[in-house]
């Protein structure tokens, strides 16, 4: 059969709940086209290891099975190309003649396809590159959210409404570690499922709020006298005045990745640190901590159906917008003005430029900072992303 045009799919970076999601939309759009699909596996490593799979054989009862299932269907990774990592890459596409590149990824993974679509063109070869965005720290510049942070929020926010039961049976001081690395987006959605004043967590603690020891040590305290325990949610990226990591000042020795990002899960050391200091300094015996890790991109219960919708639709407008303009872009979800306005994502294109390797952070009006909290407004802007149904269910409790 002859195929119209070849077209390279790769994801990159930490796995979500629904990335196949975005998969298989791009797969089952690029298909219509008679386009001839290559997965690389794990991402631009699989590029120039020449590790390829041929898509257009995927049954449909298969790619039901694939986007339901959490994970990185074609693998993932975290390299970011060098010069010789560049070369290598322009000269397999190159061979293959590849005429479109799909890179589903977050941050990193879109500074990366910036690097590979600017390398093409100094090169004079056509190549576009199309970034299909998910990450579940939701810190994507010009987007309102990005597939994935639904589920996750989902997740964190049923954790910590189980929490709340838990400790209120054994009262104590509980720490969760939340990921998001310079954004604040999914510890703040530990929030979502609280019914009243006195359920936890009672404390949040973002990035985008410096952190200091004695202050947090002394916000326990007063909330612990009050309800005699204490919930307590960690972003893992917490930072001093500096912007300096704290896990940094903890950490006898640092891991870094390919793209220079300090590694921070994997780890108990900042729950655990944070746990001691309570015991020894505020004589509370009973004080647990828990680093969620990856459970929080890929627990099977904790999907989203609006994000699972949402990453299917922005997979086929990625292939859509791409028939209409022939640059590379971003595809993604228009940012809202009114959070109150019944909720409805629409599809935007973004140039790939303004997105690459730039990273969102709460706004001031989502984050009480003087008592350590979240606003109305950003319940009003995160709750219908992990679904109104969910939340009606949840509304028994």
């Amino acid at each position: 059969m002859a195929y119209k045009n070849n077209i390279l799919i790769a994801q990159g970076g930490g796995p979500t709940n629904v990335i196949n999601q975005s998969l298989a939309g791009i797969m089952i759009n690029e298909k219509k086209n008679n386009s001839n699909l290559i997965g690389s596996i794990h991402g631009v490593n699989g590029i120039v290891n020449n590790k390829f799979k041929f898509l257009n054989n995927v049954s449909q009862e298969d790619l039901k099975v694939i986007r339901n299932t959490p994970g990185a269907a074609l693998g993932s990774t975290r390299d970011k190309p060098d010069k010789t990592y560049l070369l290598e890459i322009y000269n397999v596409l190159k061979k293959k003649n590849i005429s479109k590149f799909y890179y589903i990824g977050g941050n990193d993974s879109s500074d990366s396809l910036k690097i590979i679509s600017n390398f093409a063109k100094a090169k004079k070869y056509n190549l576009q590159c199309i970034h299909v965005p998910k990450t579940i720290d939701n810190d994507l510049v010009l987007n309102d959210h990005t597939p994935g942070f639904g589920s996750a929020a989902k997740y964190v926010a049923q954790l910590f409404s189980g929490i709340n039961y838990d400790v209120k049976s054994l009262p104590g001081v509980y720490i969760g570690i939340v990921m998001g690395r310079h954004a604040g987006f999914l510890t703040a959605s530990t929030s979502l499922l609280r019914n009243k004043k006195k359920d936890g967590p009672h404390l949040i603690f973002i990035p985008e709020n410096p952190f200091e020891l004695n202050s947090f040590l002394q916000n326990v305290k007063k909330i612990f006298l009050k309800y005699g325990r204490c919930v307590v949610a960690v972003s893992e990226g917490i930072q001093d005045k500096k912007k300096k990591l704290f896990v940094e000042k903890i950490k006898n020795t640092n891991e870094f990745d390919a793209h220079g990002n300090i590694q921070l899960s994997g780890s108990g050391i900042l729950g655990d640190f944070l746990a001691n200091q309570i015991k020894s300094k505020l004589n509370i015996s009973r004080v647990r901590a828990d680093t969620l890790g990856y459970s929080q991109r890929c627990f099977h219960g904790s999907a989203s159906e609006v994000d699972q919708s949402e990453a299917f639709k922005i997979g086929l407008n990625a292939v859509n917008f791409s028939l209409k303009y022939k640059n590379s872009f971003s595809v993604g979800i228009k940012e809202r003005k009114n959070f109150r306005k019944k909720y409805k994502a629409q599809y935007i294109l973004n140039s790939l430029d303004a997105i690459a390797g730039k990273t969102k952070v709460m706004p001031r009006n989502f984050f009480d900072k003087k008592n350590f909290d979240v606003t109305k407004e950003f319940l009003d802007y995160c709750k219908p992303l992990i679904g109104n149904k969910f939340l009606e269910t949840m509304s028994i409790i």
